[in-house]
């Protein structure tokens, strides 16, 4: 199993490769300064918390899945683990198919998340 630091590098990886942006709902994401991302949306820290970077394995490793840049993809802490609470849950396309669906419905996060994020801004990292 490889290191902390191993996963930490391939999440900032695969983060930077997205533009800091979730892999599944596409929305703004946070690495290391919460209280910056708070301030330049204007947002509750709870609310900031599930925008939290982290490593999303695209094939799980309980289904075999490796520690490996090719698998890694970065995710918002509140996509990545409600991919991994649901009763059955699906693989990483069909998951972003889903999260993407009800985003466009207004279902996913809360509302106030659309107006934070209405304004074209880059993310602090």
């Amino acid at each position: 199993m490889p290191s902390k630091n191993a996963i930490k590098n391939l999440r900032r990886q695969a983060a930077q490769q997205q533009g800091w942006r979730c892999f599944y709902c596409q929305l703004p994401m946070w690495d290391a300064r919460p209280q910056e991302f708070i301030v330049h949306y204007g947002i509750s820290p709870g609310l900031a918390k599930r925008f939290q970077c982290t490593a999303e394995h695209v094939e799980a490793r309980c289904d075999g899945g490796k520690d490996v840049a090719s698998n890694i993809v970065a995710a918002c802490l509140f996509c990545n683990g409600t991919r991994h609470k649901a009763k059955h849950p699906v693989d990483a396309a069909r998951h972003a198919s889903v999260v993407r669906s009800r985003l466009a419905k207004g279902r996913w996060h809360p509302p106030q998340v659309k107006a934070a994020f209405s304004k074209q801004r880059m993310p602090p990292v």
